[in-house]
Protein backbone atom coordinates (compact mmCIF):
# COMPACT_ATOMS: atom_id res chain seq x y z
CA UNK A 1 0.00 0.00 0.00
CA UNK A 2 2.93 2.66 0.50
CA UNK A 3 6.30 2.52 0.09
CA UNK A 4 8.60 4.39 2.67
CA UNK A 5 11.48 6.39 1.68
CA UNK A 6 14.89 5.06 1.98
CA UNK A 7 16.61 7.61 3.99
CA UNK A 8 13.40 7.77 6.33
CA UNK A 9 13.34 7.86 10.22
CA UNK A 10 17.58 6.51 9.78
CA UNK A 11 18.25 8.83 13.08
CA UNK A 12 15.42 8.28 15.24
CA UNK A 13 17.08 5.57 17.62
CA UNK A 14 16.91 2.09 19.12
CA UNK A 15 13.92 0.28 17.23
CA UNK A 16 13.38 2.73 14.16
CA UNK A 17 13.97 0.16 11.91
CA UNK A 18 12.10 -2.25 13.11
CA UNK A 19 9.12 0.10 12.65
CA UNK A 20 9.94 1.08 9.37
CA UNK A 21 9.62 -1.76 8.29
CA UNK A 22 6.08 -2.47 9.89
CA UNK A 23 5.11 0.78 8.33
CA UNK A 24 3.33 -0.74 5.39
CA UNK A 25 1.48 -3.33 7.31
CA UNK A 26 0.29 -0.92 10.34
CA UNK A 27 -1.04 1.33 6.70
CA UNK A 28 -2.86 -1.28 5.49
CA UNK A 29 -4.21 -2.20 9.09
CA UNK A 30 -5.84 1.12 9.84
CA UNK A 31 -7.34 1.91 6.27
CA UNK A 32 -8.68 -1.38 6.79
CA UNK A 33 -9.76 -0.38 10.75
CA UNK A 34 -10.95 2.85 9.69
CA UNK A 35 -12.62 2.38 5.98
CA UNK A 36 -10.11 4.49 4.34
CA UNK A 37 -9.06 4.97 0.90
CA UNK A 38 -5.47 6.27 0.09
CA UNK A 39 -5.96 9.17 -2.36
CA UNK A 40 -2.71 10.62 -2.61
CA UNK A 41 1.41 9.86 -2.58
CA UNK A 42 3.06 9.16 0.53
CA UNK A 43 4.28 12.24 2.54
CA UNK A 44 7.06 12.29 5.68
CA UNK A 45 8.86 14.47 8.24
CA UNK A 46 11.38 13.78 10.54
CA UNK A 47 9.53 11.60 13.09
CA UNK A 48 5.87 10.34 10.98
CA UNK A 49 4.65 9.51 7.69
CA UNK A 50 1.54 10.63 6.46
CA UNK A 51 -0.86 9.21 3.83
CA UNK A 52 -3.92 10.92 2.06
CA UNK A 53 -6.96 8.89 2.15
CA UNK A 54 -10.86 8.98 1.73
CA UNK A 55 -13.45 8.25 4.73
CA UNK A 56 -16.23 6.09 3.44
CA UNK A 57 -18.23 9.19 3.18
CA UNK A 58 -15.86 10.36 0.40
CA UNK A 59 -14.43 13.18 3.25
CA UNK A 60 -10.95 13.29 2.95
CA UNK A 61 -8.45 12.91 5.40
CA UNK A 62 -5.05 11.52 6.46
CA UNK A 63 -3.26 8.81 8.08
CA UNK A 64 -0.61 9.70 10.17
CA UNK A 65 1.88 6.98 11.87
CA UNK A 66 4.29 8.60 14.40
CA UNK A 67 7.22 7.05 15.83
CA UNK A 68 6.39 7.47 19.42
CA UNK A 69 8.71 9.10 21.81
CA UNK A 70 8.41 11.45 24.72
CA UNK A 71 7.69 14.45 22.49
CA UNK A 72 5.14 12.67 20.00
CA UNK A 73 3.27 10.20 22.49
CA UNK A 74 0.51 12.53 23.96
CA UNK A 75 0.37 14.35 20.78
CA UNK A 76 -3.24 12.66 20.34
CA UNK A 77 -4.18 14.14 24.28
CA UNK A 78 -3.29 17.13 23.19
CA UNK A 79 -5.42 17.51 19.93
CA UNK A 80 -8.21 16.70 21.92
CA UNK A 81 -7.86 19.29 24.23
CA UNK A 82 -7.40 21.91 21.94
CA UNK A 83 -10.70 20.71 20.23
CA UNK A 84 -9.61 21.89 16.94
CA UNK A 85 -9.61 25.34 17.67
CA UNK A 86 -6.24 26.88 15.76
CA UNK A 87 -5.43 23.04 15.48
CA UNK A 88 -5.58 20.45 12.97
CA UNK A 89 -8.64 18.25 14.09
CA UNK A 90 -8.49 14.91 15.69
CA UNK A 91 -10.96 12.40 13.45
CA UNK A 92 -9.39 9.19 15.43
CA UNK A 93 -6.57 7.40 16.81
CA UNK A 94 -4.70 4.54 17.96
CA UNK A 95 -2.17 5.19 21.20
CA UNK A 96 -0.64 2.15 21.26
CA UNK A 97 0.71 2.02 17.40
CA UNK A 98 0.85 5.78 17.31
CA UNK A 99 -2.31 6.09 14.39
CA UNK A 100 -3.47 9.22 13.99
CA UNK A 101 -6.69 10.27 11.68
CA UNK A 102 -6.67 13.61 11.14
CA UNK A 103 -8.27 16.27 8.60
CA UNK A 104 -6.96 16.83 5.62
CA UNK A 105 -4.89 20.81 5.22
CA UNK A 106 -2.77 21.90 2.27
CA UNK A 107 0.65 21.07 3.12
CA UNK A 108 1.80 23.11 0.01
CA UNK A 109 1.01 26.31 1.90
CA UNK A 110 2.67 26.86 5.21
CA UNK A 111 3.36 30.16 7.14
CA UNK A 112 7.01 29.87 6.12
CA UNK A 113 6.92 31.56 2.75
CA UNK A 114 3.51 34.04 3.87
CA UNK A 115 4.80 37.69 4.85
CA UNK A 116 6.67 37.81 8.13
CA UNK A 117 3.95 40.06 9.43
CA UNK A 118 0.83 37.31 8.60
CA UNK A 119 3.38 34.66 10.17
CA UNK A 120 3.86 36.66 13.01
CA UNK A 121 -0.15 37.22 13.07
CA UNK A 122 -1.16 33.88 13.13
CA UNK A 123 1.74 32.14 15.55
CA UNK A 124 1.46 34.66 18.32
CA UNK A 125 -2.03 34.53 17.97
CA UNK A 126 -1.80 30.35 18.51
CA UNK A 127 0.37 31.01 20.90
CA UNK A 128 -2.07 32.93 23.10
CA UNK A 129 -5.18 30.05 21.22
CA UNK A 130 -3.65 27.35 23.22
CA UNK A 131 -3.63 28.67 26.28
CA UNK A 132 -5.99 26.30 27.84
CA UNK A 133 -5.22 24.17 31.42
CA UNK A 134 -3.23 21.37 30.82
CA UNK A 135 -3.92 18.57 33.42
CA UNK A 136 -1.53 16.86 35.33
CA UNK A 137 -1.39 14.05 32.80
CA UNK A 138 1.16 16.06 30.53
CA UNK A 139 4.67 15.77 30.99
CA UNK A 140 6.74 18.54 32.22
CA UNK A 141 9.98 19.83 31.03
CA UNK A 142 12.84 19.08 33.34
CA UNK A 143 16.02 21.11 33.19
CA UNK A 144 19.33 18.40 32.26
CA UNK A 145 22.78 19.78 33.43
CA UNK A 146 23.43 22.23 31.12
CA UNK A 147 27.50 22.95 33.06
CA UNK A 148 27.85 19.21 33.07
CA UNK A 149 27.04 18.78 29.20
CA UNK A 150 29.14 21.79 28.46
CA UNK A 151 32.28 20.09 30.44
CA UNK A 152 31.72 17.00 28.00
CA UNK A 153 32.22 19.31 24.92
CA UNK A 154 35.23 20.91 26.33
CA UNK A 155 33.62 24.13 27.48
CA UNK A 156 32.68 25.65 24.27
CA UNK A 157 29.77 27.92 25.62
CA UNK A 158 31.39 30.46 28.20
CA UNK A 159 30.67 29.93 31.70
CA UNK A 160 28.43 32.47 32.45
CA UNK A 161 25.93 31.83 30.11
CA UNK A 162 26.10 28.22 31.00
CA UNK A 163 25.46 28.83 34.34
CA UNK A 164 23.13 31.54 34.64
CA UNK A 165 21.00 29.85 32.08
CA UNK A 166 20.95 26.56 34.50
CA UNK A 167 19.55 28.52 37.51
CA UNK A 168 17.06 30.22 35.64
CA UNK A 169 15.85 26.73 34.11
CA UNK A 170 15.75 25.42 37.24
CA UNK A 171 13.74 28.13 38.62
CA UNK A 172 11.60 28.79 35.71
CA UNK A 173 10.85 24.59 35.52
CA UNK A 174 9.67 25.10 39.68
CA UNK A 175 8.01 27.78 39.49
CA UNK A 176 6.19 26.85 36.06
CA UNK A 177 2.36 27.09 35.04
CA UNK A 178 0.31 24.69 34.38
CA UNK A 179 -0.75 25.80 30.61
CA UNK A 180 -0.91 23.51 27.76
CA UNK A 181 2.10 24.59 25.76
CA UNK A 182 3.63 23.18 22.15
CA UNK A 183 7.13 23.20 22.27
CA UNK A 184 7.77 22.97 18.55
CA UNK A 185 5.10 25.87 16.80
CA UNK A 186 6.86 26.95 14.37
CA UNK A 187 5.49 28.35 10.67
CA UNK A 188 6.39 25.23 8.48
CA UNK A 189 3.95 23.66 10.66
CA UNK A 190 1.00 26.09 10.50
CA UNK A 191 -0.47 24.95 7.23
CA UNK A 192 -3.58 26.31 5.06
CA UNK A 193 -7.09 24.71 5.91
CA UNK A 194 -10.61 25.46 5.37
CA UNK A 195 -11.81 25.79 8.86
CA UNK A 196 -9.95 28.04 9.42
CA UNK A 197 -7.21 30.09 6.81
CA UNK A 198 -4.34 28.88 9.06
CA UNK A 199 -4.62 25.16 11.22
CA UNK A 200 -1.11 24.09 13.38
CA UNK A 201 -0.26 20.59 13.26
CA UNK A 202 2.56 18.26 14.55
CA UNK A 203 2.01 19.78 18.30
CA UNK A 204 5.05 18.88 20.86
CA UNK A 205 2.75 19.00 24.05
CA UNK A 206 3.73 19.37 27.61
CA UNK A 207 2.61 21.12 30.72
CA UNK A 208 3.85 25.19 31.60
CA UNK A 209 4.35 28.23 30.98
CA UNK A 210 3.24 29.72 27.50
CA UNK A 211 6.26 31.38 27.01
CA UNK A 212 8.56 28.41 26.91
CA UNK A 213 7.38 28.26 23.30
CA UNK A 214 8.11 31.46 22.16
CA UNK A 215 12.13 30.29 20.36
CA UNK A 216 10.93 28.25 18.17
CA UNK A 217 9.41 31.10 16.38
CA UNK A 218 12.64 32.70 16.77
CA UNK A 219 15.21 30.18 15.26
CA UNK A 220 13.16 29.69 12.11
CA UNK A 221 12.85 31.90 9.41
CA UNK A 222 16.06 33.49 11.30
CA UNK A 223 18.10 34.38 8.03
CA UNK A 224 15.34 37.26 7.05
CA UNK A 225 16.02 39.10 10.50
CA UNK A 226 18.34 42.13 10.68
CA UNK A 227 21.04 41.14 12.94
CA UNK A 228 20.06 41.21 16.85
CA UNK A 229 17.60 44.22 16.20
CA UNK A 230 16.11 42.34 14.13
CA UNK A 231 15.48 39.38 16.38
CA UNK A 232 14.83 41.49 19.14
CA UNK A 233 11.99 43.09 17.69
CA UNK A 234 10.47 40.02 16.58
CA UNK A 235 10.72 38.93 20.09
CA UNK A 236 8.70 41.76 21.22
CA UNK A 237 6.13 41.30 18.72
CA UNK A 238 5.55 37.55 19.55
CA UNK A 239 5.75 38.67 22.87
CA UNK A 240 3.02 41.77 22.52
CA UNK A 241 0.25 39.72 19.93
CA UNK A 242 0.55 37.02 22.49
CA UNK A 243 0.13 38.79 25.62
CA UNK A 244 3.05 37.04 27.10
CA UNK A 245 4.60 38.09 29.95
CA UNK A 246 7.60 40.08 28.18
CA UNK A 247 10.83 38.60 31.13
CA UNK A 248 9.61 35.01 31.90
CA UNK A 249 9.62 34.95 27.86
CA UNK A 250 13.13 36.10 27.77
CA UNK A 251 14.36 34.05 30.18
CA UNK A 252 13.08 30.97 29.00
CA UNK A 253 14.06 31.75 25.80
CA UNK A 254 17.56 32.26 26.50
CA UNK A 255 17.88 29.24 28.83
CA UNK A 256 16.26 27.03 25.80
CA UNK A 257 19.22 28.94 23.62
CA UNK A 258 21.60 27.78 25.69
CA UNK A 259 20.72 24.55 25.90
CA UNK A 260 19.71 23.81 22.32
CA UNK A 261 23.41 25.77 21.55
CA UNK A 262 24.67 22.63 23.46
CA UNK A 263 22.69 20.17 21.31
CA UNK A 264 23.93 21.98 18.21
CA UNK A 265 27.51 21.62 18.96
CA UNK A 266 27.10 18.30 20.57
CA UNK A 267 25.00 16.59 17.33
CA UNK A 268 27.32 18.65 14.71
CA UNK A 269 24.63 20.85 13.73
CA UNK A 270 26.42 23.99 13.21
CA UNK A 271 23.91 26.09 11.54
CA UNK A 272 21.73 25.31 14.94
CA UNK A 273 24.60 25.98 17.51
CA UNK A 274 24.81 29.46 15.42
CA UNK A 275 21.50 30.67 15.74
CA UNK A 276 21.08 29.78 19.24
CA UNK A 277 24.15 31.30 20.46
CA UNK A 278 22.61 34.58 18.62
CA UNK A 279 19.60 34.52 20.31
CA UNK A 280 21.13 33.69 23.32
CA UNK A 281 23.04 36.78 23.39
CA UNK A 282 20.15 39.27 22.10
CA UNK A 283 17.82 38.15 24.92
CA UNK A 284 20.31 37.66 27.97
CA UNK A 285 18.39 38.79 30.76
CA UNK A 286 21.20 41.50 31.21
CA UNK A 287 20.35 43.15 28.12
CA UNK A 288 17.85 46.10 27.50
CA UNK A 289 14.27 45.21 27.40
CA UNK A 290 13.09 44.60 23.94
CA UNK A 291 11.20 47.26 22.59
CA UNK A 292 7.29 46.67 21.40
CA UNK A 293 7.12 46.74 17.84
CA UNK A 294 5.72 44.46 14.70
CA UNK A 295 8.76 43.20 12.01
CA UNK A 296 8.01 43.51 8.25
CA UNK A 297 10.03 42.48 5.50
CA UNK A 298 11.73 45.84 5.11
CA UNK A 299 12.55 46.35 9.21
CA UNK A 300 10.58 46.78 11.93
CA UNK A 301 7.96 49.58 12.11
CA UNK A 302 6.40 50.20 15.52
CA UNK A 303 2.84 50.76 16.75
CA UNK A 304 1.89 46.73 17.08
CA UNK A 305 -1.66 46.63 17.79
Amino acid sequence: MITVPEDFALTLGEGAPAWRARLPALATKFCAHWALTPDGPLLNGHVAVVLPVRRADGHPAVLKLTWLDTETRQEPLALEKWRGRGVVELLDHDDEHGALLLERLDHTHTLNHAPIEEALAVTGGLLRRLSVPAGAEFRRHIPDDLAEENAALGGPVPDAFVHLAQELGRSLAESAGNTLVNEDLHYENVLRGDREPWVMIDPKPLAGDPEFGVIPLLWNRFGEMDGERGLRDRFAALCDIAGLDVARARDWTFYRAVDNWLWGLDVGSADSAVRCEAIARALHPSSPAPSSTVERSGGPVSGLT
